[in-house]
């Protein structure tokens, strides 16, 4: 007998195309509440402590009534994904005004996305199950990278500045997120834990062996400096380039 599809299984229950139990579970029990339930677990605990014995507990039913209306963890998490990207754009209304308003959009909702749920930076994006929320997003992108205003680029190079965008954001979400889980873990705080190197690093820098880090700024590291500013910035000037001379390319032609 074949096993069924994950993938498959997945996509009925985000498409609407799955069959929905007829008989036995407890009134309210919704797909809608069972993932929201495992959502709440996984932001405040983690997306190890998500199963679905866990969720089932959150919600007061037996386990055994979850798989009524999800096949596994495989499934739910799938879903979970689903729902938090619908979060992207979703708190503003206004249509991007450009591709480097795009961008940004793309960019800030991204990381706004990453600290209000941290287990995303644990979930593998490399075969992602596209449901209506992750398609919805790509779509409002695809509206300011290719509409009147956008970028003029080809649908790969398009695709490709998305990639960009959220490699770049997962990088310092990543850096913001381990830093915070660090501190919680080891009960060392960023300050304590930068107090205890001094000695060492100042030592390493009198001997005379690291003269360029000697010589930078008392405030290169301070922490009132937006990196994920700075570095935003920095790929609009970059895709400026770009999109200059895709315009050039076109006019030549």
């Amino acid at each position: 007998m074949t096993e069924p599809d994950p993938t498959t299984s997945s996509l009925e229950l985000l498409w609407g195309t799955g069959q929905r139990p007829s008989r036995g579970p407890k009134p309210g029990l919704s797909l809608d509440r069972i993932v929201g339930a495992a959502v709440a677990v996984a932001d405040a605990e983690g997306l190890d402590a998500v199963s679905m014995r866990r969720v089932s507990k959150e919600l007061g039913v037996g386990t055994m009534s979850l798989y009524r209306y999800v096949p596994g963890k495989t499934e739910l998490l799938d879903l979970m994904l689903d729902r938090v990207q619908g979060e992207s754009f979703e708190d503003d209304p206004e249509a991007p005004t450009g591709w480097r308003d795009t961008v940004t959009k793309l960019a800030r909702s991204h990381l706004a996305l990453y600290r209000a749920h941290p287990w995303l930076l644990k979930v593998s994006q490399a075969r992602s199950v596209l449901g209506p929320s992750a398609l919805r997003g790509l779509e409002v992108c695809l509206s300011g990278l290719k509409g009147p205003h956008g970028m003029g680029l080809s649908d790969q190079q398009t695709i490709g500045v998305i990639i960009t965008v959220q490699g770049f954001v997962s990088g310092i979400a990543r850096m913001e997120i381990e830093a915070v889980e660090a501190a919680r873990e080891t009960g060392v705080d960023d300050d304590e834990f930068w107090a205890r190197q001094r000695p060492f690093l100042e030592r390493a820098m009198a001997s005379g062996d690291y003269p360029l880090m000697a010589g930078m700024a008392e405030n290169t590291f301070a922490r009132d400096f937006d990196h994920f500013a700075f570095g935003l910035e920095r790929l609009l000037d970059g895709f400026e380039s770009l999109v200059s001379r895709a315009a050039g390319d076109a006019s030549r032609r």
